[in-house]
């Protein structure tokens, strides 16, 4: 490893799930006091982790320069990596130049965030800070009122982009999962639900914490279409072992 350069830092911000208030009193102050701000945008531009964190880039005082990291809606990870590489190359440009970089993130940077790629291109030369956010698992739970483990239960995370096998297997090894990135593997989810024997204790929500939240609690009417990318399955035991 080499010696961390001591002129400008990284740091990965989480803003939440969505809802503007979740963002921390730390996040707030930092992205106010940053020099530069990246994000993840797509091809038009928009950003969903800079509108979260809109109000409080409209009262920040100072003039910041923002660096927007322009993600095409692909599957093939070379291009993913070349635009990640761009964006590490630009953001240590402004550091070398000692400036502060905070990286929004939506949810928490460390937990399926787009801030890793950066951090594994960069912490090696420049120091680095992370500021954890409210993550989509825990909004979820809030907004299902929905404890997610209770004494000694069991709990997963798993992505929709697994197998079929990995999901059912998860789903009947462990009494509470969350299936995160629902949105283009839908029907695959209810359909390994339905063969694990678990359809009737999950939810669906997407967009949580936003203007256009959408909760289902029972998923047997949900369509199986793909969804939006901000969206997950939340499995429940109904019957807890509170002995």
């Amino acid at each position: 490893m080499s010696e961390t350069s001591e002129q400008g830092k990284l740091i990965g911000v989480g803003v939440g799930p969505g809802d503007p208030e979740l963002i921390t009193l730390k996040a707030y102050r930092l992205i106010q006091e940053a020099d530069v701000i990246s994000y993840i945008a797509n091809e038009q531009g928009v950003s969903q982790a800079r509108n979260i964190a809109a109000q409080v880039l409209n009262n920040t005082e100072r003039e910041q320069l923002e660096i927007p990291v322009v993600m095409p809606m692909c599957d093939d990870r070379s291009i993913a990596n070349r635009v990640y590489d761009d964006a590490a190359n630009a953001i240590q440009k402004e550091l070398q130049a000692g400036k502060t970089v905070v990286f929004l993130c939506e949810g928490d940077p460390l937990f399926f965030g787009s801030f890793s790629y950066l951090l594994e291109r960069i912490q090696e030369n420049y120091t680095c800070l992370v500021v954890p956010g409210i993550s989509s698992v825990h909004a979820a739970s809030s907004a299902l009122q929905s404890p997610l483990t209770m004494l000694k239960e069991s709990f997963a995370v798993i992505s929709g982009r697994h197998s079929d096998e990995d999901i059912i297997k998860v789903l009947s090894l462990h009494d509470s999962v969350v299936i995160m990135k629902a949105g283009r593997s839908r029907q695959r989810i209810l359909t390994a639900l339905d063969k694990s024997g678990r359809s009737h204790e999950a939810s669906y929500l997407e967009y949580i914490g936003r203007k256009d939240e959408k909760i289902i609690r029972d998923v047997s009417g949900l369509e199986g279409e793909a969804g939006p990318y901000f969206s997950l399955f939340v499995v429940v035991r109904q019957e807890r072992d509170r002995s």
